[in-house]
């Protein structure tokens, strides 16, 4: 089957009936979990008192070891094996409002473990159900495979509130981020 190539005055009048109905291009093809990055004051703080942390001999939930590598378009998945398969498959249509996000574009390593811990600290302090981290597909500069995305990965299949987690939809990041089930205080 030969695929129709439109000419010059199909375009201009698609181009027409666009502009028309009001529809813009977008400005940015990335996500936008609902905060701020890099200037927030908030920020700054969970970041002042990770390394404090550091200081003073704790490491954190996250284990900083080696890591299964993980391709930059794979889709990753997570639950607990007693998660019902509802709550699961809900999670992976998007059906979960996030009640917050984190992006970690641009941190290096070991700043994105110590936004990651804290913003999750603050997610479960807040009882908060579901949220957004979006990880980005980028490969590191010194090895061949996504660093972030595989480390956050295995950061959150060790965090104990976490229930489930998966790839989330197109409009949220597709497998450049992750929609995060947490168990509230209380459950069981």
């Amino acid at each position: 089957m030969s695929r129709h190539h439109p000419d010059d005055d199909d375009i201009s009048a698609f181009r027409q009936a666009l502009r028309e109905a009001g529809v813009r291009p977008l400005r940015t093809n990335r996500a936008d979990p609902g905060r701020p990055r890099r200037d927030d004051p908030a920020a700054e703080a969970r970041r002042a008192a990770a390394q404090s942390a550091n200081e003073t001999g704790g490491t954190g939930r996250t284990s900083d070891g080696r890591v299964e590598a993980v391709r930059p378009s794979e889709y990753l998945e997570f639950a607990l094996p007693d998660l019902p398969w509802r709550e699961r498959s809900r999670l992976k249509r998007g059906e979960f409002a996030w009640e917050a996000g984190l992006d970690l574009h641009g941190y290096t390593l070991e700043e994105a473990r110590a936004e990651l811990e804290a913003f999750m600290r603050e997610a479960a302090a807040a009882r908060q159900r579901c949220v957004l981290v979006v990880h980005g597909k980028a490969w590191g500069t010194i090895s061949d495979y996504p660093v972030i995305k595989s480390h956050v990965n295995a950061w959150l299949r060790e965090w104990p509130g976490v229930l489930a987690f998966c790839s989330a939809t197109d409009g949220d990041g597709g497998t450049g981020a992750l929609y995060v089930l947490l168990r509230r205080r209380g459950e069981v």
